[in-house]
């Protein structure tokens, strides 16, 4: 490549002075707080006033998994059916949450509560037997009886002692003779 061209090309790239990045276009990063502020000034607008003793703050998805608030900072807007939730949020299934949210849950509700209780029940059941049948299989067996007394019957029997019979001496053959 021609040096010429190359210096141009190189010239055209730096936005800043000697030192700074080789950048055709500056990038302008966005921060949160320009977010923030920007959803603030829309919830000015709207009017809406902060609702104190809020304790926690359910939110149900259709999957049946729910988005839970606790101690969170609401402002609502009753005319313009708007309202604001600030706060950490949890995802959590609804089973996590089912002694406390009982009192607030709907017909439809129920009926996925109900539906997620039976497929508890089956899974646990399951998986009850798939442990018993482990367990069966990876345990010792007892034993029934004393496995000595029944080897010296066994032996009586068979006319058999514990006396190791002697080896016959085999003839060595003159290859192995050393002189």
């Amino acid at each position: 490549m021609n040096a010429e061209k190359l210096a141009k090309l190189q010239s055209q790239v730096r936005i800043g002075g000697k030192g700074t990045p080789r950048r055709k276009v500056k990038k302008v990063y966005k921060t949160a707080t320009n977010d923030d502020k920007k959803l603030q000034s829309t919830l000015k607008k709207l009017n809406v006033q902060p609702i104190q003793n809020i304790e926690e703050v359910n939110m149900f998805k259709e999957d049946g998994n729910v988005i839970h608030f606790t101690a969170p900072k609401v402002q609502a807007s009753v005319q313009a059916n708007t309202f604001a939730i600030y706060g950490q949020g949890e995802e959590k299934e609804l089973t996590e949450l089912v002694p406390g949210i009982l009192s607030q849950l709907g017909p439809d509700s129920l009926a996925s509560l109900r539906k997620l209780a039976e497929s508890y029940q089956q899974l646990n059941l399951a998986s009850q037997n798939v442990q018993t049948e482990a367990s069966n299989d990876d345990d010792i067996p007892e034993l029934v009886e004393n496995f000595e007394v029944t080897s010296e019957k066994k032996e009586e029997e068979e006319g058999t002692t514990d006396d190791v019979p002697a080896l016959e001496e085999a003839p060595v053959s003159e290859v192995n003779k050393v002189d």
